[in-house]
């Protein structure tokens, strides 16, 4: 039996778009490895930017209200099973 693919699509046309836009796209369509790296450097250090810029209490303030929240899913969980 042969293998069917699901990546193609059973309408007439939008196997005939899809045929259309494979034949047409730029094979440099990918992103740009610069602008990739650059993207991941600002995300590694936002936390860490953060947490600086914050105070104590304002930390403080942020972790209690994160640990009500996660007893709070606990109870729920607990109730429901």
């Amino acid at each position: 039996m042969p293998k069917r693919s699901s990546k193609k699509p059973r309408d007439v046309n939008a196997m005939a778009a899809a045929i259309v836009s494979e034949a047409t796209r730029d094979p440099d369509d990918r992103k740009n490895p610069a602008a990739v790296a650059l993207g991941r450097l600002g995300g590694q250090k936002g936390g860490k930017a953060r947490a600086a810029k914050l105070t104590p209490e304002q930390r403080t303030q942020i972790a209690r209200k994160a640990a009500r929240s996660r007893w709070q899913q606990r109870e729920t969980q607990s109730e429901s099973g």
